[in-house]
């Protein structure tokens, strides 16, 4: 791994889990680390904990609610006039929801949250990726993708609503995103990829009304690593210099692996990108 001593690396949902085993290990490695987190109480309370077992004081938290687009803006301006630079991104948050739940915008909440609100931060702050190239984007999908397809007459399932088909489609369109955007930035020293982190022991999967683990939780539970193991593939991404100058790609347990028939669509990328363009007011 190189070292990532004044490396500047924002983090999504970074308060818990993998976030937060990612957020750890980057700060060992010396990185400015800045934690994104819906809740500033339960981000501060991270970031204390990152500093103890890092022993780098240089991570901050920032304050970012991905299922509002207005929140985003603000978050991305405040970053640019903090910031001088950004060398990584990593899109982490991700959410599972047994219900159907929308966003401020009225987005249904997985793809709301998963996809579109990736789509907005990451166009908002490259400008300073690109500025501060080589820089690295990281967007962490899952193997759901595997059985995910976008569905475009009814992308927010008003008419059928399916948890799985909800979570599967985003995660598709979290790779469909990266390969699009790769192709977009060619040759401007911004590099993307994505990858699979594993069944991971995490909250994405947690009722927040009941405040317990929902069906899907429960299920996966006795088959599940712990999140410093499911950061390992994040980490490898943002400061291996194997991966320097590959973009485009999805891995899994470090390595590069072939993603989904559907996530190579190209007509079906670009579709979505446009789509997301309109839907996030960019």
């Amino acid at each position: 791994m190189n070292t990532m001593e004044n490396k500047i690396i924002l983090i999504t949902g970074a308060n818990s889990g993998i976030g937060k085993a990612t957020a750890t290990a980057l700060a060992e490695m010396g990185a400015h680390v800045v934690i994104m987190s819906r809740d500033l109480e339960k981000g501060e309370i991270a970031r204390q904990e990152v500093v103890r077992i890092s022993r780098n004081n240089q991570v901050d938290v920032m304050q970012c609610d991905l299922a509002s687009m207005e929140s985003i803006r603000q978050f991305a301006a405040q970053f640019i006039a903090t910031y001088s630079r950004l060398d990584v991104l990593i899109n982490n948050a991700g959410i599972f929801t047994e219900k159907r739940m929308e966003t401020a915008e009225g987005f249904e909440y997985q793809i709301g949250v998963n996809h579109l609100g990736h789509f907005l931060l990451t166009n908002l702050l490259l400008n300073l990726l690109k500025k501060s190239s080589p820089s690295r984007i990281i967007n962490v999908s899952s193997g759901a993708h595997y059985g995910g397809k976008i569905d475009f007459d009814d992308l927010h399932l008003n008419i059928k609503y399916s948890s799985w088909k909800s979570y599967s489609q985003s995660k598709l369109a979290n790779i469909l995103f990266t390969y699009e955007l790769a192709h977009r930035l060619s040759d401007t020293g911004v590099t993307v990829n994505c990858l699979h982190p594993g069944l991971v022991n995490t909250r994405f999967a947690y009722d927040r009304e009941l405040e317990k683990p929902n069906w899907m939780m429960k299920l996966m539970k006795p088959f599940t690593i712990q999140p410093s193991q499911g950061a390992e593939t994040s980490v490898y991404l943002a400061a291996s210099p194997e991966v320097e100058g590959i973009t485009g790609k999805y891995f899994a347990k470090r390595k590069e692996k072939a993603s989904s028939r559907a996530s190579y669509d190209l007509v079906v990328a670009e579709k979505l990108w446009n789509l997301s363009i309109v839907l996030t007011g960019l």
